[in-house]
């Protein structure tokens, strides 16, 4: 059996999201069907439509989907028909890692979610016309008014919060606030730079806040995400065009950072995230540049400094335990996280990417269907 769906295609590299009429697969065993409410888009999205990353065209992309349990497959037990989901990052529940509580560094990550099929047989749960479109980009696909994740990947939510807005809890906001809270772990009184100020960077800063960071130095281009980040606790913001150095700015004003966070996915800044730390600080890389690209650094002032440098996946996040943290920092006012969205109707979503990608709009979130 099947259903049919609307759902933003993307046909061609760097082609549109044309919302197009498809047909859904019912769940499997181990699968559950959602009915996506509401969707963020991300920066993962638009390097998946360019083909940064190679996922197979055409496909339906979104990965941060929240929405309402309308079918389960005989083996799950984790969620039922009418629950409130939110719908993240999907893994293999069986590596090292994934054993340890660590399911974003899970051995199969890539094929789990940018690989557009199901692993166990190289299937898709999306067609049309009986051709085959990749439908499981991070386990969902939520770019479409239903999805078919895994019992793994759903988070069930209250009902007491909007549902729409909790979707960015799925990537996004998880990996910036997780990126501080779970990989760097800052303590009470340490600094920290954050270098870009999108929904990653400000979820960061928010964290840092948390942490109890006394210097908070949010690092961007964008005057209107500089202006968010102190509204939401940066005790100061840096815009590169502004100052000749931000190396030099950085290491005169402070004597270095404790601590580095890295958003952007540009490999030059990533190098500038290292060179201001301190003696014994550390950078966590979270920006994802084109596959293959590198980053520098100078080797003897790496080892005489002491300086750490640490990649992080969605913020080391277990999205079962981290998102409903992240949803209780909210409700105490401590992670204020929705004055970083913006709602779209599905429809508009071309006009989500063009402002997303102008830096107008710090997270879109795309209104699928009524709560």
């Amino acid at each position: 059996m099947s259903i049919e769906i609307e759902a933003a295609v993307v046909h061609e590299e760097s082609g549109a999201f044309e919302i197009e009429d498809a047909t859904l697969e019912e769940p499997r065993t181990d699968e559950v069907l959602v009915r996506v409410v509401g969707a963020g888009v991300c920066h993962t999205d638009l390097i998946v439509r360019d083909q940064l990353y190679p996922t197979p065209l055409p496909a339906v992309l979104g990965h941060e989907g929240a929405g309402v349990v309308e079918r389960v497959g005989s083996n799950v037990s984790r969620v039922e028909p009418g629950d409130h989901v939110v719908m993240s990052f999907d893994s293999d529940g069986t590596c090292p890692s994934c054993r340890d509580g660590h399911p974003a560094y899970c051995a199969s990550f890539f094929e789990h979610n940018f690989g557009g099929a199901r692993p166990s047989d190289e299937t898709s749960p999306i067609s049309q016309n009986d051709t085959r479109v990749s439908g499981r980009f991070f386990g969902q696909s939520s770019f479409a008014t239903h999805a078919i994740a895994t019992e793994r990947n759903v988070v069930p939510v209250e009902d007491d919060i909007p549902l729409a807005m909790l979707g960015p809890l799925g990537c996004g906001i998880q990996t910036g606030a997780g990126g501080v809270i779970n990989s760097l772990d800052p303590q009470a009184g340490s600094s920290i730079a954050i270098f870009g100020a999108g929904s990653v960077g400000l979820s960061a800063v928010m964290a840092a806040d948390i942490k109890g960071c006394t210097d908070v130095i949010a690092v961007d281009l964008k005057g209107n995400r500089l202006e968010k980040a102190s509204e939401l606790g940066a005790t100061q913001t840096l815009n590169p065009d502004e100052v000749d150095d931000v190396v030099e700015t950085l290491q005169a004003d402070y004597g270095g950072v404790d601590y580095a966070l890295e958003t952007t996915g540009v490999p030059a800044v990533a190098k500038q995230a290292t060179d201001v730390l301190t003696q014994r600080g550390t950078v966590g890389v979270i920006g994802a540049p084109e596959l293959g690209a590198e980053a520098s650094y100078d080797v003897n002032d790496l080892i005489l400094n002491g300086r750490n440098i640490t990649g992080i996946v969605e913020g080391d996040s277990d999205p079962q335990q981290f998102i409903p943290d992240l949803i209780e920092l909210y409700r105490q006012g401590k992670f204020p996280f929705d004055e970083l969205i913006t709602y779209y109707d599905f429809e508009d979503i071309e006009q989500a990417v063009a402002d997303s990608e102008s830096g107008e709009t710090i997270k879109p979130v795309l209104r699928v269907t009524d709560a």
